[in-house]
This record gives C-alpha cells, sequence and structure tokens, in this order.
C-alpha cells in the first residue's frame, strides 16, 4: 500500500519547465550562449545518441523539484535527441549530464556560481567549463579522482569527451573554439556573412569563366579568319 502511496505522491509533484529567470541578461552572454549550444549541437549532428541542450532545467532527484539547476549548454552522451520542456534524469536511465557550459555575465553572484559548481561537482559532470566574455577569462574543470579538478592551462586545451580545442584571445569576447574537425565554432551572422562571400566567389569565378570563354571564342573565330585569308591568298597566287 505504502508503495502506491508513494506513487500517487510522486505524480502529484510539479516540475515547472521554466524558472522564470531570462536565458541571458545581455546581448553578449546571449551571443555565446547560441554560439556554444549550436556549434556543439554541429558537432554532434550525426550521432542520434548525444543530447544537446540551452538553458534547459536539469532535475536531478525524482520528488524533489528544488534540486535543479538550468547549465546554458549541456552535452548528455547515451541519450537520444529530441524535444524536451526539462531534463529529468530519472526518466534519462539515470544519465547525468557529462559536459556543461555557463556563460557568465555581470549580474551572476559568486554565491550562485559557487553552488552551480557545487551541483555539478556532486551530480557527477565530467567536464565544466566558465567563460566571462566581458573579461575573455575561460575556466574549465575536469572530473579527476571523483571531484572536478581545475584545469591547469586553458590555452589550446583539447576536451576529451568533445573533441573540442579552446583557444582564448587576449581580451574580452575573444574566445575561439574549433571542432574536432578543426573548423570554428561560428554565430549565425558569420555563418551568414561566409555563405554569402562563397556566394560571391562562386559568382566571380562564374564570370571569369564566362570571360575565358568568350576570349577562347574570340581566339577561334580570328584563327578562322586567317586560315580563311591565306587561303584566298594562296589561290590568288595560283
Amino acid at each position: 500500500m505504502s508503495a502506491t502511496i508513494d506513487q500517487a505522491q510522486r505524480e502529484k509533484v510539479f516540475y515547472p519547465d521554466s524558472d522564470g529567470q531570462p536565458m541571458a541578461e545581455n546581448a553578449l552572454q546571449f551571443k555565446w550562449i547560441v554560439l556554444v549550444k549550436e556549434g556543439l549541437e554541429a558537432v554532434f549532428r550525426d550521432d542520434p545518441n548525444v543530447f544537446v541542450a540551452g538553458d534547459l532545467l536539469w532535475y536531478a532527484q525524482e520528488g524533489d523539484p528544488t534540486i535543479r539547476v538550468a547549465p546554458d549548454a549541456m552535452v548528455v552522451f547515451g541519450r537520444p535527441k529530441g524535444h524536451r520542456g526539462s531534463y529529468k534524469q530519472w526518466e534519462e536511465n539515470g544519465i547525468a549530464p557529462q559536459v556543461v557550459f555557463e556563460i557568465q555575465s555581470p549580474g551572476n553572484r559568486f554565491g550562485e556560481m559557487l553552488r552551480k559548481f557545487r551541483f555539478y561537482d556532486e551530480r557527477g559532470v565530467e567536464e565544466y567549463y566558465l567563460y566571462d566574455p566581458d573579461t575573455g577569462e575561460l575556466e574549465g574543470w575536469r572530473r579527476e579522482e571523483g571531484r572536478l579538478r581545475e584545469i591547469p592551462e586553458m590555452k589550446g586545451w583539447v576536451s576529451p569527451l568533445l573533441g573540442i580545442r579552446f583557444d582564448p584571445g587576449e581580451g574580452p569576447d575573444d574566445l575561439k573554439i574549433y571542432g574536432p574537425d578543426g573548423s570554428r565554432f561560428r554565430t549565425p551572422q558569420e555563418i551568414l556573412e561566409d555563405e554569402e562571400a562563397l556566394k560571391r566567389r562562386a559568382e566571380a569565378e562564374r564570370q571569369r569563366a564566362e570571360e575565358a570563354e568568350k576570349r577562347a571564342e574570340t581566339e577561334r573565330q580570328r584563327a578562322e579568319r586567317l586560315a580563311a585569308r591565306l587561303r584566298e591568298l594562296g589561290e590568288s597566287i595560283d
């Protein structure tokens, strides 16, 4: 009977899909959240068993909706792609996200970031990356001996789980992230600009090919006229 009651109680627990907080506090933070999340989506686009999400509530314990956090981006290996209103770990074979990203903003308080770090540490996250685009500071932690330990040097660091490489710049908003194939994570605006540049190059190449074809045709016609003139001269001599 108690098991039935427990089940009924579990079914009454409400897990909101939103915590009422904005996804980002400013345009710069939003830019980096989108860049990281979409870049990771592209890296694992062909693997049906890698779930990538941005600003999705992760509920870690059934029955207690207060044990939750919403990473700016997270990667879960061993779980299928697909829409989720939230990530309920007990419905995902108990698998916790292995990699999480946080993009810091001026409004992030130290206590809040410490709480998140402890959550990720206690819940088994394997890699945790924190980037502050306002200062350019990038920090990372990797699980070693059961705890998240700081990565001493992030410049050139390659994530063991993701295969991506980090290249922090010398100032704000200057981080570059490269996928396993060497391609750089790009914003939607950069992708559009690159596509337009590619179209312009293709059009310029087409025009050059047309001009070369016209020159070749002009030269052929000139050669035919010359040959005809020579034949006429030869006939007149005969």
